[in-house]
């Protein structure tokens, strides 16, 4: 088979399951249904691979929509309340890093990637920095959405049955909404030339990391509105989708359904272990149930989001939360896997 037709067929399998996923309202519906069509494209014979630099530059959409998240009413939100965010925030990733670091010990994982895999941050991230500190990004992809939806099921079951709440409504998506030019051109040329320097400048997950840190920067100055409308968002995930789907092969899948029981079993303590820190902070911060479950729900910002919106809870509260996390692991992740390689080689 032609390169050609192998990218043809890419794309309409990318094309049917993404329309299967998005009418079912799954998370992050395009980039799986973009990975998985990438991985059962991996098993025909020959190969194919989306060129470095679009791969890089879809990484910097994605920085500049963190980035977007990054405002002055949320970050004032978690410094007046420090100590009970500090608390929280510790405790959830305290738990997901000990998770992983009993998966590391049993050698179920190659390298750090069970620390990754179970990361509570936002899981695209993960998995694109994953790739850059000894960590596999395939089976950290696997672990990381797996973990999304099933701490999506489990937070709209809650919303349901614990608060006896209407049934969570999903917003449609609007994928071409009026958009404002000069400041989607400028979100662009960060994205782009943030992620292209970033090898350059020799910085991990710099394609990432570098556009975020720019658009934060002007966004707080005042001088760039953060624009990403849905479209180019899913032009961004489609990339990413099939570089880790593309990557796959026969062995890693086969690696992955071994480990899958223990991947499961730690899933699910992770969320048991963060409803008990969510009854915590009911009992001692008097904060409402359901606030208290999603602001310490590991993981599924997006969805978590979703489920506030259309519940009674504090969601600046919530998304303070869920924010405050996601940045301890996005700049102390590397860090701390490295540590508990060094843990459990020192062990061994």
């Amino acid at each position: 088979m032609s390169s050609l037709s192998r990218w043809a067929l890419l794309i309409a399998l990318s094309v049917a399951l993404c329309v299967l996923f998005l009418s079912i309202h799954l998370p992050a519906a395009v980039l799986l249904g973009c990975m998985i069509a990438g991985i059962l494209n991996s098993f025909r014979e020959g190969r194919i691979a989306v060129p470095t630099p679009l791969f890089l530059i879809a990484q910097g959409v994605i920085g500049c929509l963190i980035a977007r998240s990054l405002n002055p009413e949320l970050l004032s939100g978690a410094f007046e309340r420090w100590p009970l965010f500090a608390f929280s925030v510790l405790a959830v990733v305290g738990t997901s890093t000990a998770l992983g670091w009993l998966l590391m010990r049993g050698r179920l994982l190659p390298g750090t990637t069970a620390v990754w895999g179970l990361a509570p941050g936002a899981a695209s991230v993960m998995m694109l920095m994953s790739s850059q500190h000894d960590a596999d990004e395939r089976l950290v992809a696997l672990m990381q959405y797996l973990r999304v939806a099933l701490v999506t099921m489990a937070a709209s079951a809650v919303s349901h049955i614990w608060m006896n709440t209407a049934p969570v409504p999903v917003p449609e998506v609007v994928w071409f909404p009026p958009v404002a030019w000069p400041a989607l051109a400028g979100t662009l040329a960060i994205a782009i030339i943030g992620s292209l320097a970033a090898p350059r400048l020799g910085i991990q997950a710099g394609g990432l990391l570098v556009p975020m840190i720019l658009a934060a920067a002007f966004q707080a100055t005042g001088m760039l509105t953060i624009e990403l409308p849905p479209s180019v968002l899913a032009g961004s995930y489609v990339l990413v989708g099939w570089t880790i789907g593309l990557r796959f092969t026969r062995p890693i899948l086969r690696h992955a359904a071994r480990a899958l029981p223990c991947v499961l079993a730690s899933i699910l303590a992770l969320i048991i272990v963060c409803m008990g820190f969510a009854a915590l902070l009911v009992k001692v911060a008097h904060i409402d149930p359901l606030t208290a479950y999603l602001a310490t729900s590991p993981g599924g910002a997006d969805s978590v989001a979703i489920i506030a919106a259309a519940s009674n809870v504090d969601r600046p509260f919530v998304m303070a939360m869920q924010m405050s996390r996601f940045l301890v692991v996005l700049f102390f992740g590397p860090a701390l896997a490295r540590f508990v390689a060094g843990l459990s080689s020192t062990s061994d």
